[in-house]
């Protein structure tokens, strides 16, 4: 008979919602990782710690075939007691999610028996699995091949991440960060680019004449602004006419903790209120509107606005 703390972490185990989805799932199928993900809309990361919690307290168990793994319901090594909850708690189940499931699950072994290639197995949710070297990296390392830059203003540029891989296809890239320490680290990173320079100073005081640039990125940076829309103005001054900005910055939320810990000064911005201060800065907006969501709580959006000096 299992002891008190025992029973406690079995409870809390089958407490968890997306862990009962998944038992519910391997009662009497195996799945793989990549069906279960395809079966309950969550994320893959998501999918696979739950299973390793569930594996942990040996209520499921995993079987390689190939490169794949398929888990489902460890009914040989799971305890009397385990068993026993399990039975109760499943046969009291009546959720139209967990009906909305099972079919799921129906559709997905019908898939499998028809031997489905992977592209055609994850049409409409590609995004969301694995697939070897397929990152948003590599993607957008190759797609910088289609461009052609002039001058480039990276503020609030860090250790030339983004300049790193600009540099190649602009003329000149200008990094600026208020950090002398990050721009040291720059100059490390960036040592063999002979049209990148550096500079530390204030993103609302930009060292730099009118109409020096050809593009200036505003990237994760405005949330570090007491005052976004003088930076905004400082962008645009350097901008020569018919020059780009582009900004990216987080949607405007509600956790205060996690901006403190980031040493964020504001909450991010609605497009709207971004977009005001595009236009006071008198460019002419091409973009501006949430274009990601983060997949871990809490769930952060990102804004992406793209505006011209006329």
């Amino acid at each position: 008979m299992p002891d008190l703390t025992q029973t406690v972490d079995l409870l809390s185990v089958l407490a968890d919602p997306t862990r009962v989805r998944l038992l519910s799932l391997l009662a009497d199928a195996e799945l793989s990782v990549a069906e279960l993900t395809r079966i309950t809309d969550l994320p893959q990361s998501r999918v696979s710690t739950h299973l390793r919690k569930l594996k942990d307290a040996s209520l499921v168990r995993d079987r390689r075939d190939g490169s794949s793994s398929f888990y489902g319901l460890d009914a040989d090594n799971m305890s009397g007691s385990a068993s026993e909850l399990w039975k109760l708690v499943h046969g009291r189940l009546d959720d139209r999610q967990l009906a909305r499931d099972q079919r799921r699950r129906e559709a997905a072994l019908a898939a499998r028996s028809s031997r489905l290639r992977w592209p055609d197995e994850v049409a409409g949710q590609m995004e969301r699995h694995y697939s070897p070297g397929r990152t948003w990296e590599a993607t957008a390392r190759g797609l910088l091949g289609f461009l052609r830059l002039g001058s480039v203003l990276d503020i609030g540029s860090g250790d030339g991440v983004n300049a790193e891989l600009l540099a190649p296809r602009a003329d000149r890239v200008a990094c600026l960060d208020l950090s002398e320490r990050v721009i040291a680290a720059a100059k490390q990173r960036l040592e063999r680019f002979e049209n990148v320079d550096f500079h530390v100073g204030d993103m609302h005081e930009l060292p730099f004449d009118p109409g020096s640039f050809d593009a200036v990125l505003l990237l994760h940076t405005l949330t570090y602004s007491a005052r976004p829309q003088l930076a905004i103005r400082e962008a645009a001054r350097v901008l020569a006419p018919g020059g780009a900005l582009a900004v990216v910055t987080l949607a405007r939320h509600e956790h205060q903790t996690i901006a403190q810990a980031y040493d964020h000064l504001n909450l991010g911005f609605a497009a709207a209120e971004l977009g005001t201060m595009l236009g006071a800065a008198d460019l002419r907006i091409e973009q501006c509107e949430p274009s990601s969501r983060e997949r871990r709580k809490p769930y952060f959006q990102v804004i992406t606005a793209f505006a011209r000096k006329p």
